[in-house]
């Protein structure tokens, strides 16, 4: 008996892949090519001013305990306020919310100003105008290169119906629904 032969399957008509040498703006290209959701950590820092950065390096990790992460380059001015281990609080964004997200983005100026927040339940600066907010307490920090990761376990939270930020290629998205299937 003759075994059958597999045909190759068919190759979709895409752009043309870009085929490099490993270079870090191309990895960064590539990697910005996988849609995000934005966030924005924040806790207090030793002065106990409120501290806040944009982040689009957030995930689940658990479900018991619950468990989520998000990553800050070392180089980041608030990294080391977040590694002393304070409450923080992680606000997913709503579509409406890209001139907020831009704010924290960046160092320099006052990213409070004219911004109603309050301390939350657990301790961190919290404002309420996000999609979700998660108010958690450190977990675990890990190296990851030149950025730490931090795992959080979430104490509260609180969420609304509604339209995330999303984040690919360098700029806001939307996203579109459209049919998928199985």
């Amino acid at each position: 008996m003759q075994a059958a032969l597999r045909q190759p399957a068919p190759v979709s008509a895409a752009a043309p892949a870009h085929r490099a040498p490993f270079e870090g703006r191309l990895f960064r290209r590539a990697l910005g090519l996988f849609p995000t959701g934005v966030t924005i950590v924040t806790t207090w820092d030793e002065l106990g001013r409120p501290v806040g950065a944009t982040v689009s390096s957030f995930n689940s990790v658990s479900i018991d305990p619950p468990l989520v992460l998000f990553s800050l380059a070392r180089s980041s001015a608030c990294c080391d306020t977040f590694a002393a281990g304070g409450p923080l609080a992680i606000h997913v964004l709503d579509a409406g919310q890209s001139e907020l997200s831009n704010r924290f983005a960046w160092g320099g100026g006052d990213k409070w100003a004219d911004l109603d927040y309050a301390t939350g339940e657990h301790g961190a600066p919290v404002f309420d105008s996000a999609l979700a907010t998660f108010e958690c307490v450190p977990f675990a920090q890990y190296p990851g290169g030149d950025h730490i990761i931090f795992v959080a376990e979430v104490r509260q939270m609180r969420f609304q119906d509604g339209e995330p930020l999303v984040f690919c290629a360098g700029g806001y998205r939307q996203l579109t629904e459209k049919e998928t299937r199985a």
